[in-house]
């Protein structure tokens, strides 16, 4: 029960009252403020072993950076993605400068434990400084139009937004989005042309990946 609600949550724009009407229809008992608790204390849990079994990303890096407005003040969710749009690492930090952008990059070196072949990015400057600094022999290629899977990226979890209302804090967003992406990951297909049958397939392999990760038996 407790799996379902976290997933219903985090894998669909859903709000927690509309996840509580979901459940009541089930006969499941529940208020919106308990799946609120639940996610916060299983969600981080569920999308650390997800990710133990995502498979190597591309060579070939995506990154870019979008605002968002918390209590009035503004943050920027610095985000990188593969050629499929898989999601590699987010990050919420007050700034949009050199400094930002090396911190991403070194936490995506050290998470992935390699350095891609290629950084492609907008015309945001401070990437291509902390580039030199970071990873200096890695080709960088700063242009709008070739990033648009990096933009692309932020649609869902500006829904997400929409339908929460904002976020209450920086740690809530970087939390929430830890979260959100694992789902995401795991349930969209890669970008390539898949018949109805493989995609249907895809995803029954993914909700058995995601009780696999909720401890639920099949």
């Amino acid at each position: 029960m407790i799996a379902h609600a976290v997933w219903l949550y985090f894998r669909f724009p859903l709000s927690l009252r509309l996840v509580e009407e979901m459940l009541l229809e089930r006969g499941i008992v529940v208020s919106y403020e308990t799946i609120r608790r639940w996610g916060k204390k299983f969600g981080p849990a569920y999308a650390r072993r997800l990710r133990r079994k995502q498979p190597s990303p591309h060579d070939v890096w995506h990154l870019d950076e979008v605002v968002i407005s918390i209590a009035g003040k503004k943050h920027w969710l610095w985000r990188a993605v593969d050629r499929d749009g898989y999601v590699l690492d987010e990050l919420v930090q007050s700034r949009r400068d050199t400094k930002a952008a090396k911190r991403l990059l070194t936490r995506l070196m050290k998470k992935q434990g390699m350095a891609p072949k290629r950084i492609i990015t907008d015309k945001l400057s401070s990437y291509g400084a902390a580039r030199l600094q970071v990873m200096p022999r890695v080709e960088h290629r700063s242009h709008k139009g070739l990033n648009n899977r990096a933009e692309n990226s932020h649609v869902p979890l500006r829904k997400r937004e929409r339908m929460m209302q904002g976020f209450r804090s920086a740690g809530s967003l970087q939390q929430f989005t830890s979260v959100f992406s694992a789902a995401r990951n795991l349930f969209v297909p890669p970008r390539s042309h898949r018949s109805a049958l493989a995609t249907h397939v895809y995803r029954l392999r993914a909700m058995a990946a995601w009780k696999s990760a909720a401890g639920v038996l099949a």
